[in-house]
């Protein structure tokens, strides 16, 4: 059975994540929470799985999805807390696309995921990119990742405090 990589100790937590960027007819593709917050969709990458099969396996198991990875788009180094403790994630975002178009084209639709022994209920969205203002949306960076640009991205996120900080 495979494992991810996902680190938990005492005080910290570790965590080694994918996401793919999928935008159709100037609409992206997103998860919701409960919460109403909105991410890119993804998952934690396993031991010894690259970061591009951890893509495509997290969306086939999903929303039985299947992607092709186009390029990489940003690393991201994210600090926030994860419960009651800190958590350090190195996230890489990819731009991808459908390779078949078996799922909802527009509108939503809803899935429940694994997370360890937590059942999370998520729906997945079709955004206008022209909305993305207007939501609550991980990363915040959402936009700059989107620009036309060469190269690969690199940026850090932070939503902790300097009390919850300490110790690093």
């Amino acid at each position: 059975m495979s494992q991810d990589i996902l680190f938990k100790t005492e005080d910290h937590v570790f965590s080694y994540r994918v996401a793919g960027l999928l935008v159709r007819e100037d609409k992206i593709l997103l998860q919701r929470d409960v919460w109403k917050n909105h991410a890119v969709p993804g998952g934690h990458v396993n031991f010894m799985e690259t970061t591009e099969e951890a893509l495509k396996r997290e969306f086939l198991e999903e929303i039985d999805a299947v992607i092709g990875v186009d390029r990489l788009l940003a690393v991201q180094e994210n600090f926030f807390m994860w419960g009651s403790k800190p958590c350090h994630q190195v996230h890489f975002y990819y731009q991808i696309h459908l390779e078949e178009e078996n799922i909802p084209l527009e509108g939503e639709f809803p899935v429940c995921d694994q997370l360890g022994d937590l059942r999370v209920d998520l729906d997945f969205v079709w955004v206008p990119l022209e909305n993305l203002k207007s939501i609550s949306v991980y990363p915040r960076e959402i936009e700059t990742l989107l620009e036309k640009r060469n190269g690969v991205m690199h940026f850090v996120s932070s939503e902790l405090t300097p009390q919850e900080t300490c110790g690093r």
